[in-house]
């Protein structure tokens, strides 16, 4: 199972990046997150249902500094990750 999120509200500068990426390894997802140009953040997640139901209700609190306003989730294709690989990627 693989999701799409997208984060929004005060998430940049905040150290959200980091803190997903340790998150989403200690829950054992694959995947990827990064700082999106609009001020969001974006990341693909895959992994069982409960380590994604867990990043998610994660997404939504972010470390302490963070204001989330709002994750948007949607269904992805995960067949490309690599599984056990969690990355932090470029602003795009």
């Amino acid at each position: 199972m693989a999701r799409h999120l997208r984060i929004s509200g005060i998430v940049q500068g905040v150290g959200y990046r980091a803190a997903f990426e340790r998150e989403a390894r200690a829950l054992g997802l694959s995947g990827w997150v990064r700082n999106r140009l609009d001020g969001s953040v974006e990341a693909l997640v895959a992994g069982d249902a409960d380590a994604l139901a867990g990043i998610i209700a994660w997404a939504w609190r972010g470390p302490a500094a963070a204001q989330v306003e709002q994750v948007a989730v949607a269904d992805a294709d995960g067949a490309q990750m690599a599984p056990g690989r969690f990355e932090r990627r470029p602003t795009a």
